[in-house]
């Protein structure tokens, strides 16, 4: 499967950053897709690409061999001009060999993912060097606000961020200050945040719960903070007020999920 690194604001001479990785692949008149965040280490010959987390897949069925063709060729150039460079080797799936064997402790927490709106465009529009900074600030100020109400960073995803909460309210503190936050650099964000279980094992954590938070947030507007049922169940007593945004179903997650918006 030919694959695709996003080179953004890094370039191929810098070690030691998270970034997005893109493969496609033609059998026949059917597409297959495959993207998500992956960590760089090394440089050169001797990078390693791995995944963060499991990438989602996608297949496109486009009738006629021509047409896949023509739809390959297209994504290609649409990821080239979005900065993105060929990538040779395998992307592993971090931490997986060297902790197969290890023991997962099953931890129940508040999920939250955060996301950067139209991330690609700005990024575009303002240039690497302005970017670098802007991006800078924006972890900064959402590390500050992760350090105020006791959240913990999982991972970064390219210009989004995992963390975990004791407390459903303080992950909704947390998710309303960051957007106020980063307002003050032209910044909207989309927020998602569920409540599961999931299992870690030292640094490594795996479970759904995960990808149902970042389905949430992928269903969010921007500006945005929405919650899953899970989330709001939790809430029940609290003054927080939710709207409902109906029932959705989650891309490659179980059964419809019940969403609502946090309005304040």
């Amino acid at each position: 499967m030919p694959k695709f690194l996003r080179i953004g604001i890094h370039q191929t001479n810098v070690s030691g950053y998270t970034s997005k990785a893109w493969g496609i692949r033609r059998v026949g008149s059917a597409v297959f897709l495959k993207w998500g965040a992956v960590e760089v280490h090394g440089v050169g010959e001797g990078r390693k690409v791995y995944w963060t987390m499991p990438p989602r897949e996608k297949t496109v069925r486009c009738g006629t061999v021509q047409r896949a063709e023509a739809y390959v060729r297209n994504a290609i150039a649409r990821r080239r001009n979005h900065r993105y460079e060929p990538l040779t080797g395998n992307i592993a799936l971090k931490g997986r060999s060297a902790n197969r064997g290890a023991e997962f402790e099953q931890v129940l927490a508040t999920i939250l993912f955060v996301d950067i709106v139209r991330s690609t465009e700005k990024a575009a529009r303002l240039g690497d060097a302005r970017w670098t900074q802007v991006i800078n600030h924006y972890y900064a100020t959402v590390r500050k606000e992760l350090k105020t109400l006791r959240g913990k960073e999982v991972v970064t995803t390219g210009d989004g961020l995992l963390a975990t909460f004791a407390a459903p309210a303080s992950a909704i503190d947390c998710a309303a200050a960051i957007r106020n936050a980063v307002r003050t650099l032209g910044l909207e964000i989309r927020v998602g945040l569920h409540a599961g279980e999931y299992k870690v094992s030292g640094p490594d954590v795996a479970g759904l719960a995960f990808h149902i938070g970042a389905r949430v947030a992928a269903k969010a507007r921007a500006g945005e903070i929405l919650v899953s049922s899970s989330v709001r169940d939790l809430m029940a007593s609290s003054k927080i007020p939710f709207k409902d945004r109906g029932v959705h179903q989650l891309k490659g997650v179980p059964k419809r999920w019940r969403l609502y918006r946090v309005d304040r």
